[in-house]
């Protein structure tokens, strides 16, 4: 201690200076946090909703019912409660981005927000729907699924193709924030990025799935297959904030498999259905249904421990040897 008495004026001085910073209104300086949605919140809800999705995977060690659809009640109503309270929270973002949620409530905030939140909730049944086809194309499109719990418990691309469904609804309902924060949140445990706007079909299979990057304007059809490192982005964003609401990304049709490293790129750029786009490729046109992609591989030279002796391998049509490995 007694090297702080020592230097209170110079940390008195500190302390001074550091709170004249707060002083320079810029858009880092706001202090109505109470005004923001709580994170924490919001993740807990998100974890709730697992167990609503999935009630006999997700389970709450603190609930002592045998009744799973008791336990059910209290989940999706602590949901609606807990999420009105987030939303009437973001509301207030309602008019900056010009956006009109439609529900018909009276015109205040907790009861918009509850009227959305309900809404919200009345949609888990699509979600559920949905999910159970990206389940099964999962099992299907992966031999190293042991079983469907192993793939619900376990794999990182069904948990961020589930959070982002969740979000995509709120999305739909014109919900500010929130549902970037569960994507966000899907983003941080699962290293897969997919922006809550963006629009996902049935079977919808994420193999792997770390560094995925899925931008808000893409189209996703049914049964598509996506591997690990693959973005769909945009062409250029360097026209900020002028670009907003225009399609900046592509459009994935049906039964498109896309192998890792792939990057397609553009709000023109089409995938036709039945197409297969090989590791590494770099797509910012559209390519026709049933085409299949791949790099043309430079010579592969091996050299023996003596470096005497060399030997060259290629592919007979020259694409990689491992343009469509499927690691399994």
């Amino acid at each position: 201690m007694t090297g702080i008495n020592e230097n209170s004026d110079n940390i008195k001085n500190v302390v001074d200076e550091i709170l004249k910073d707060y002083e320079l209104n810029r858009d880092i300086d706001k202090m109505s946090v109470f005004h923001q949605p709580d994170k924490e919140a919001v993740t807990s809800i998100v974890n709730k909703m697992l167990r609503i999705i999935y009630p006999g995977y997700y389970r709450d060690k603190l609930m002592r019912s045998y009744n799973i659809k008791s336990n059910l009640n209290v989940w999706i109503e602590d949901v609606i409660y807990n999420l009105s309270k987030q939303v009437a929270l973001v509301l207030q973002y309602q008019n900056e981005n010009g956006t009109d949620n439609g529900c018909g409530c009276e015109d205040d905030l907790e009861k918009e927000a509850l009227c959305i939140s309900i809404k919200f909730c009345e949609q888990i049944p699509k979600m559920r729907e949905y999910l159970d086809t990206d389940l099964e194309a999962t099992l299907q499109g992966d031999p190293a699924a042991l079983n469907k719990d192993e793939i619900i418990l376990s794999y990182p691309g069904l948990l961020a193709t589930t959070i982002n469904r969740m979000a995509h609804e709120l999305f739909l309902l014109n919900v500010p924030l929130i549902p970037r924060m569960m994507t966000e949140y899907a983003h941080s445990i699962t290293g897969i990025d997919i922006h809550p706007a963006a629009t996902i079909g049935k079977y919808f299979f994420i193999d792997h799935g770390t560094g995925i990057v899925v931008g808000s304007t893409t189209i996703i059809g049914d049964n598509v297959k996506i591997y690990q490192g693959v973005t769909i982005g945009a062409l250029s964003t360097s026209g900020g904030q002028s670009l907003r609401g225009i399609k900046r990304h592509p459009t994935i049709e049906d039964n498109v498999t896309i192998y890792s490293g792939a990057s397609i790129l553009g709000g023109e750029t089409v995938i036709g259905h039945d197409s297969v786009i090989g590791s590494n490729a770099f797509i910012t046109k559209s390519i026709p249904a049933n085409a299949r992609v791949t790099l043309k591989n430079q010579e592969l030279v091996m050299k023996t421990s003596n470096e005497k002796d060399f030997a060259s391998v290629n592919n007979k049509d020259g694409g990689s040897t491992t343009d469509l490995c499927d690691l399994k």
